[in-house]
């Protein structure tokens, strides 16, 4: 978000909801659907997306657009189809960027006012859902980043955690289940509106354009029941709120007593550290969670290593490098 002030009346909401939700974990949220559609918090949510440009949506609609026709008109106008319930979304304009081994990862480009829309919502929802991540997920959160889910991991190397399960997930954000997820989300907020609102952008569909220009539209996500579009302003919320589950589930087993182990999560990077000799039982154990979550583990990527004999890479840092200048230090 560069350089950009949240207004102190958005900040004193969000501070609020996030004090609320630490001091009563069971509290649930009935009256959030008024607060997205505040005139403060959407137009903060159009300064936001605005500072990260963007490509236009299937509607082919630009800032330049918006800013000549009349932003507080185009924001009113949000506002009024959000208040009176007539607000629906654009589909999704599918793009493919390609990735570093060659392949290409879909990227879901939303409308400027779907965008803005969403990064309203995630403006009233973040701090409630901030309150309940555990501290073994670094993504997406205030105050943390990958370098600091790097150092957990060799501090914890370094602790006496050599083995180490490094995982990998087969299309973690395209496999997250709707019914699950929403669950997860009915956790915390009973206001049905805004639930609704979530659920409409999980089933948007999803248009295409080919080499000739022929364009198709796929209601894959709505299909399946599967999915978060990459790209979205609420997927990296929606990704933490579900890998949680993984985390929390692994504790509630007992496993981070029993293996010994500590899990180390960066979205869909993760890594398991296990005491010596443990690290076979605590894959099998990972399987059978993500399994049960409805995910996939990707076997081929998905492997046991121990340090310092091997190596491996987590997050572009290669973490046998970093423990052995931190052992010679020692």
């Amino acid at each position: 978000m560069g350089n950009l002030a949240t207004p102190k009346n958005v900040q004193k909401l969000q501070t609020a909801l996030h004090a609320k939700a630490k001091a009563e974990p069971g509290y649930r949220f009935y009256a959030l659907y008024d607060k997205i559609s505040r005139d403060d918090i959407l137009a903060h949510a159009y300064a936001q997306c605005r500072s990260n440009q963007g490509a236009p949506g299937v509607d082919g609609q630009e800032f330049a657009d918006v800013e000549a026709y009349g932003v507080e008109r185009w924001l009113g106008e949000l506002a009024l189809a959000l208040r009176e319930e007539t607000y629906r979304p654009d589909p999704i304009r599918r793009v493919f960027i390609p990735k570093a081994n060659g392949k290409l990862r879909p990227l879901g480009i939303s409308t400027l006012r779907d965008r803005v829309c969403m990064s309203a919502a995630l403006l009233v929802l973040d701090p409630i859902f901030e309150a309940d991540l555990p501290p073994e997920q670094y993504a997406y959160r205030p105050g943390r980043n990958a370098q600091q889910a790097v150092v957990e991991v060799q501090e914890t190397l370094f602790r006496g955690h050599p083995e180490v399960v490094d995982a990998d997930l087969a299309d973690y954000f395209g496999s997250i289940p709707h019914a699950e997820l929403m669950r997860s989300l009915a956790r915390r907020i009973v206001d049905r509106r805004v639930l609704h609102l979530i659920k409409m952008w999980l089933e948007c569909s999803v248009e295409e354009t080919d080499d000739r220009g022929r364009k198709t539209r796929t209601t894959e996500a709505k299909d399946s029941g599967r999915g978060i579009p990459q790209g979205s302003p609420l997927s990296p919320l929606l990704a933490n709120l579900y890998m949680r589950r993984f985390v929390l589930g692994w504790k509630k087993l007992g496993l981070e007593k029993s293996l010994g182990s500590r899990i180390v999560t960066y979205a869909d990077d993760l890594v398991i550290l296990c005491r010596k000799g443990k690290a076979e039982e605590a894959l099998q154990r990972m399987r059978e969670l993500m399994g049960k979550l409805k995910l996939t583990v990707n076997e081929e990527k998905t492997r046991v290593c121990t340090v310092p004999e091997s190596e491996f890479d987590f997050l572009g840092y290669s973490v046998l490098q970093q423990h052995r200048r931190r052992f010679a230090m020692s």
